[in-house]
């Protein structure tokens, strides 16, 4: 794909159900090790009674969508706009979708409207992205 090939409306999305391990992983790769992600017991002393999944890794679902489908390869991430609207549960399955809102030709510069959904429907991010793509 290239960005001619691009145009306003396209969407796609990528879906994960967060385990475990995967918030063992990213407490080690990025160093996070906030007990409310990965101690049972701390986690229902908190707000949210058990265990959430980092902000970030949820984030990270956005980028995979930018990185492997849309616009995918080659996309180079400018910019992410977050806002965490609800809790990520351990055992939630996530669908992050992009939608393509904004084209600018002459830089081959890409804006999308990035949500996140859990698997009742209720969106748990949502955001602006904006990419680079040749």
């Amino acid at each position: 794909m290239s960005f001619k090939d691009l145009s306003i409306g396209q969407k796609d999305s990528i879906t994960k159900t967060f385990c475990d391990d995967d918030l063992q992983k990213f407490a080690q790769v990025s160093l996070d090790v906030n007990p409310i992600h990965l101690d049972d017991e701390a986690a229902a002393k908190s707000v949210f009674g058990r265990r959430i999944v980092h902000g970030i890794a949820t984030c990270g679902l956005i980028s995979a969508v930018l990185a492997n489908k849309l616009p995918g390869p080659g996309t180079i991430y400018l910019g992410q706009e977050a806002k965490f609207t609800a809790p990520v549960y351990l055992g939630d399955t996530i669908t992050a979708e992009c939608e393509i809102v904004e084209l600018r030709e002459d830089k081959h510069i890409a804006k999308l409207q990035t949500t996140c959904k859990n698997q009742h429907g209720k969106t748990v991010v949502s955001g602006m992205a904006t990419v680079k793509f040749d």
